[in-house]
């Protein structure tokens, strides 16, 4: 493996401060944070009116110690919301539909729409996080548990709009939301009568010559691909989020997001450059910081700076892209691990937001899987009390370790040995809803309907405001009223 960062060259002029702070400074970040296992890889890509930059760190994967580059493909994640807004803009410019349109006007009559106070939820309200909708629908259940949205069909996102009940008016908060994207995206496709890949893919990748920019990988492009990590490195494959995809299913790479970039900012002319201009418009203030939301970006407006970006989080990737318009530059910061580089990008937008130095909080979780493997299940439980009664501050202690390991344990078909840790955790965590929760699918998933209820039950008492809870155990209870009947 090459230890040392790689800086590349596109264009001849390279000045040695190329956005904010020196370039040697962001080298020297992102080797530092891929040594502090923050991510199996880091890249970095800087435009402005001089060309590019790129700086990359650390390897593809464990297997596959090559350095990415410019065309190394990842998961972008919730930044795919940039570019379903940018269609809603661009068909809006079309007048093929108006921002203030409700939902009701394209959906089915079959879905019930919400409404409060008389007013519907809009499509502009869908854009920009002001429909009231929460960050994931409730009504999930997956075949796999470890694809929670990949069977999550339009039916299921149309019952679930049927059944909304917004808490607040509607466009009178911001509240972030996947929901509200899967529902803009299949408005989207209903009324371009196209599915969204081939939308998207039509009306923006193309135009824009973004060619690596996809939702489907080719064989040739899977090859290029950086293999997602878990925040605790543990490999994680792609992502299918169903119907609620149009909220984060792109896949892209440096090049690309830069092209991108410069076309957000202005130093390419398009097509699509109105529709850019429109995504970019201040609609509302954001619930708790001095930020703005626009149609899928956040602008920040302070101490004379402004800037738009919009970052992205996926099991396996996280994400950055941030314009400076006024000095027409763009950041692009990807990363084939689930830990955020959101710092990173802000950082090198503007060196006032600081980087907090990645402190790796997994060592318990390293430790007790290779007891695990080595000596069992009991041996791993007794060795954790051991530790935890040490009080050694290199172990973090926390509800999410000894869930990592029990429910690799599961995935591995060790049902008993996971149910034995996760038992332990919910001892160690009374008042996690995750321990409950984690327990309650391993049961309900291997047929003991009863005791997956009393877990589920425990977590409803927790969180009672969780409207899967309710979800599950009406499920469950059907289930247990029909075994009980056989």
């Amino acid at each position: 493996m090459k230890k040392y960062a790689v800086l590349i060259f596109l264009f001849t002029a390279t000045p040695s401060v190329f956005s904010q702070i020196p370039t040697d400074s962001i080298k020297a970040i992102i080797k530092r944070e891929v040594a502090n296992k923050r991510s199996k890889s880091i890249i970095v890509g800087i435009v402005n009116t001089n060309g590019r930059q790129i700086f990359a760190e650390g390897k593809i994967s464990d297997s596959n110690t090559a350095l990415p580059d410019g065309n190394t493909i990842y998961e972008i994640g919730s930044i795919t919301k940039v570019f379903t807004s940018l269609v809603l803009a661009d068909m809006s410019l079309k007048q093929e539909l108006n921002l203030n349109d409700p939902i009701s006007k394209f959906l089915p009559k079959t879905v019930k729409t919400p409404i409060r106070n008389g007013k519907e939820i809009s499509l502009l309200s869908l854009s920009t996080h002001r429909s009231g909708m929460p960050r994931f629908p409730y009504n999930v259940d997956p075949k796999n548990l470890d694809e929670p949205y990949a069977d999550y069909t339009v039916e299921k996102l149309y019952e679930y709009v049927s059944h909304f009940e917004p808490a607040f008016d509607i466009d009178s908060k911001w509240r972030y939301s996947n929901v509200a994207y899967g529902l803009l995206g299949n408005i989207l496709t209903l009324v371009a009568k196209k599915d969204f890949e081939t939308l998207i893919q039509e009306d923006i990748f193309k135009p824009l010559n973004l060619n690596n920019t996809v939702i489907s990988l080719t064989k040739k492009q899977k090859s290029n691909l950086a293999v997602g990590h878990a925040e605790t490195g543990a490999v994680v494959g792609l992502t299918d989020l169903g119907a609620i995809g149009p909220g984060g299913s792109i896949r892209s790479n440096v090049n690309d997001l830069l092209t991108f970039a410069e076309a957000n900012i202005g130093s390419i002319k398009t097509n699509l450059s109105p529709a850019m201009e429109l995504t970019h418009v201040m609609q509302a203030k954001k619930d708790g910081n001095d930020t703005f939301t626009t149609m899928g970006w956040t602008l920040v407006d302070e101490n004379g700076k402004s800037y738009l970006f919009k970052d992205g989080g996926m099991p396996g990737y996280s994400s950055f892209l941030g314009i400076d318009k006024k000095n027409k530059i763009g950041v692009v910061v990807l990363s084939n691990s689930q830990n955020s580089v959101s710092d990173i990008g802000w950082h090198i937008m503007d060196a006032t937001h600081t980087i907090d130095s990645y402190k790796y909080p997994w060592t318990l979780l390293d430790t007790l899987r290779t007891t695990n493997k080595t000596k069992g299940t009991d041996a791993a439980i007794a060795l954790y009390q051991k530790l935890k009664a040490s009080k050694n501050a290199l172990f973090i202690f926390n509800e999410n370790q000894l869930d990592y390991l029990g429910n690799e344990l599961r995935k591995e078909g060790k049902i008993k040995e996971a149910i034995k840790l996760l038992k332990l955790n919910v001892q160690e965590y009374p008042n996690s809803t995750l321990v409950y929760e984690s327990l309650g699918e391993i049961y309900k998933r291997n047929k003991n309907p009863k005791t997956a209820i009393s877990y589920f039950e425990k977590a409803r008492e927790l969180d009672p405001e969780n409207q899967h809870w309710n979800y599950i155990l009406e499920k469950l209870k059907n289930l247990q009223k029909d075994k009980n009947n056989m």
